[in-house]
């Protein structure tokens, strides 16, 4: 049986758990691309919080591109399974050149996504970290060691499906946890959804737009 019928109720089921941040005036939504901004765009705009992305690539085995080794973000952290590296036993060479390409994909992103605009500073917000689900978290372990980084006040996950034992690792490194399904047997993030069309970079832009607009709306009521 499906959790969610789309990414859309996905996000709104997870606003309603996180209204007590309604129109914080530090809060952030912040969604990992590209599954998880229609999720945080529904956030957003229940919460009147503004919304950006956080760009952060797993890095794939080169035998099997879909294994998460790890995963880089935009600010330069690189967070590896040992395990997994151990596992398919590869040189540092070879681990250098998979983030080298993952790197240029985030500088692409970058430029595509933001359009110019700088990233939202993240010190003393409270940010909430929002992806369309999780499988082995590599990504949004990353993110989170990441953003630590810049000294948020309090980040708080906000995850619609995933297996306990990620969501466990994910708890113990964040402030607060909000996750709305943790099915066993676990498959992948998209068995637990009817419609789970891959996101499109126009889309993810269009979703950036739309956000930037409503909260300017909301600015220039309260001004």
């Amino acid at each position: 049986m499906n959790q969610f019928q789309n990414r859309e109720e996905a996000g709104r089921r997870l606003a309603a758990r996180l209204f007590k941040y309604r129109a914080n005036p530090v809060g952030l939504v912040l969604a990992l691309p590209r599954g998880g901004v229609p999720v945080a765009y529904q956030l957003s705009q229940a919460l009147h919080l503004p919304l950006d992305v956080f760009i952060t690539r797993k890095i794939g085995s080169p035998e099997n591109p879909e294994y998460a080794l790890g995963a880089v973000s935009e600010t330069g952290t690189i967070y590896l399974n040992p395990d997994a590296v151990a596992e398919f036993r590869l040189s540092y060479k070879e681990i250098e050149d998979v983030v080298r390409v993952q790197r240029e994909e985030i500088s692409r992103r970058r430029r595509l996504y933001r359009q110019g605009r700088r990233p939202v500073p993240l010190k003393d917000r409270i940010v909430i970290l929002v992806d369309d689900g999780l499988a082995t978290g590599a990504t949004f372990l990353a993110s989170v060691e990441a953003i630590r980084q810049q000294a948020p006040r309090f980040l708080i996950a906000a995850i619609p499906v995933g297996p306990k034992e990620t969501i466990d690792k994910v708890k113990a490194v964040v402030d607060e946890l909000t996750v709305l399904a943790m099915p066993e047997p676990f498959w992948s993030v998209g068995t637990h959804y009817a419609d789970f069309v891959q996101v499109s970079d126009d889309e993810v832009v269009r979703y950036l737009k739309l956000a930037g607009k409503a909260q300017e709306e909301r600015m220039a009521r309260e001004a």
